[in-house]
């Protein structure tokens, strides 16, 4: 069971998230009558142009964005700026307010659970360093990639749309 530290920022993130989906807002209301685990972070690392995505080669999931499980006692900022520097060398500093909330399963058999979303601002000459297995590269977003997640590319698109309006706070 997660202490309440992390629950809350979940909370809290998943309330000021820029955008939602899979009614994950709902979902997690009447997800905290009961245990809220295992939570999902994760990171969109885009370039200052945003035209390109940091995507990693997961065994079976194909392309995702850097992240993966919160661990206990964890809050799922710290979660996803862990999985992203462990799959990919990368620290950059997260943008304050998460980019989305979703509400998904990580592999057949696994409950739904709340996923957040973060996002970054990275220099594609830095180098990636990837973990074994994993390969990690710097993807065109006009471009769309094979995942087990097929909205995630028109997710990030669109979350895109909103930092190049001024919509959403850098």
């Amino acid at each position: 069971m997660f202490e309440q530290r992390p629950l809350d920022a979940a909370v809290a993130d998943a309330g000021s998230a820029t955008l939602e989906f899979d009614r994950a807002r709902a979902w997690l209301r009447s997800a905290l009558v009961g245990a809220v685990e295992p939570l999902g972070a994760e990171v969109w690392v885009l370039d200052t142009a945003l035209e390109q995505i940091v995507l990693v080669r997961h065994p079976w999931r194909g392309l995702v964005p850097p992240g993966g499980k919160v661990e206990p006692g964890e809050c799922p900022r710290d979660g996803a700026a862990r999985e992203l520097a462990e799959e990919t060398g990368l620290r950059p500093r997260l943008l304050e307010r998460p980019a989305a909330v979703a509400v998904r399963s990580f592999g057949p058999g696994l409950p739904e659970t709340l996923s957040l979303s973060y996002a970054a601002i990275g220099d594609p000459e830095q180098p990636l360093i990837a973990e074994d297995g994993q390969h990690a590269a710097w993807m065109r977003l006009d471009q769309g990639w094979e995942s087990c997640f097929p909205d995630d590319v028109l997710r990030v698109r669109q979350y895109v749309k909103l930092l190049r309006s001024g919509s959403s706070a850098w």
